[in-house]
């Protein structure tokens, strides 16, 4: 072959290989009721030891599916506590043996809402009526996957940034002089309400995802009755306004240490608060967010081990932090066009997550948790020697959360 020609098929591969990797997106969209159809135990609080009462309000899962032409991942957020990684890759192999989607492309992420039945998230034991509640969600969950990616349509896609005060910092100073769950209006909490707002080519609202640091814990132990917490009652007032058709995904961000102002308890005109500003603020700023078509879909996934320690006794400063099995945190990073979903299997205190958006090299980027698998509490290195609840229950030594923002950062830049 002549060196031109050579030449001239080489650019034109180069330019192939470039359009396709910046095809727009399009998208699929379904959602489902999860509600149990028995009394089943819930999960959330240890004191609970009968089972639930009734259903106050209705739980959900939702799936998002994202498609280049040659990259498609899924993403579904379900109205639980959470999945242990053995759930998640069960789910994820589920799926793709459904859809095609590959397992690493799938981002299974839970609520984390205390109202919602156990699911064995943190290896107990079932009663009959979870086993069958946990095989139901599972049929469901993969049945909107394969909703979702079998109508896929042109988007356009936009973001939006509110703000949600109903959340606090729950590391309060008690009279002894230590830590423990409270309400600490010094300490940090990012009350960023991130929105991303997705329509039809015509303008047609078809999803709102929202993202908002703070814990399902507005109700309580003595709650019997199921809920979605403020996640499930945010989507719930937000479908109410905006009508049924638009599917609502909403997730937590970095809110390891971060509470709403109401509850734990089972007042619900208190819980319902918490999902209703948040929904109202959401409701508020998205006539405001401008939508366009974007390009490209990209996943990476890694897997960290790192030192585990070993349950602390009580919640006071420790003396010493014995070591434990090392412990498997997993990172996830989605990027769709000029928006990041940094997923992190864990509950990450909030000042970790607001490094990571702070620092990311993508203004889009978001930060979900209980995301592809349980790794429980991600502490700051600053709250060990202050002790407190959740550096008494996390299964890590200092450290961990400096190299999960480390790697996620490199992810997303790459």
């Amino acid at each position: 072959m002549h060196i031109k020609d050579f030449l001239s098929l080489l650019i034109i591969g180069l330019f192939s290989i470039q359009t396709t990797q910046a095809q727009e997106v399009k998208m699929g969209f379904a959602r489902v009721n999860i509600n149990p159809e028995e009394p089943v135990m819930m999960s959330g609080y240890a004191a609970r030891e009968t089972p639930s009462t009734g259903i106050h309000d209705s739980l959900y899962a939702a799936a998002i599916c994202f498609s280049d032409g040659t990259t498609e991942a899924l993403m579904i957020t379900c109205d639980v506590i959470g999945f242990s990684s053995k759930q998640a890759d069960k789910l994820s192999r589920m799926i793709m043996e459904n859809t095609g989607i590959p397992a690493g492309n799938i981002l299974i992420t839970a609520t984390h809402t205390h109202g919602a039945p156990s699911v064995r998230t943190y290896g107990e034991e079932l009663t009959e009526a979870n086993t069958r509640y946990v095989a139901f969600l599972e049929k469901q969950l993969v049945d909107i996957a394969e909703r979702a990616s079998g109508d896929l349509r042109a988007v356009r896609i936009g973001k939006g940034k509110g703000s949600c005060h109903m959340n606090i910092n729950r590391r309060a100073r008690f009279a002894d002089g230590s830590v423990w769950l409270g309400r600490n209006q010094q300490g940090p909490c990012d009350h960023d309400v991130d929105v991303l707002k997705i329509e039809s080519m015509d303008g047609a609202l078809l999803s709102v995802f929202v993202n908002w640091a703070c814990h399902g814990t507005a109700n309580g132990q003595d709650n019997y009755r199921i809920t979605g917490d403020w996640p499930g009652l945010a989507a719930m007032y937000m479908n109410e306004e905006l009508g049924k058709e638009p599917v609502v995904a909403v997730t937590a961000g970095a809110s390891g240490d971060i509470n709403p102002i109401y509850g734990p308890n089972d007042n619900f005109m208190e819980i319902k608060a918490v999902g209703h500003n948040v929904a109202q603020e959401v409701l508020e700023i998205l006539p405001e967010i401008e939508t366009k078509p974007v390009e490209g879909v990209s996943v990476k996934r890694e897997t960290l081990l790192l030192p585990g320690k070993k349950r602390l006794e009580n919640r006071q400063p420790p003396e010493q932090l014995e070591p434990a099995d090392d412990v498997e945190v997993r990172l996830t990073v989605l990027k769709v066009g000029g928006f990041v979903f940094a997923g992190i299997s864990g509950e990450v205190m909030t000042e970790i997550g607001m490094q990571i958006k702070e620092q990311s090299t993508v203004p889009g980027t978001m930060v979900v948790t209980h995301c592809n698998g349980s790794s429980g509490y991600i502490c700051t290195d600053a709250a060990f020697p202050e002790g407190g609840y959740e550096v008494m229950a996390t299964r890590l030594m200092p450290g961990a959360g400096g190299k999960i923002i480390m790697n996620l950062l490199t992810m997303i830049e790459e």
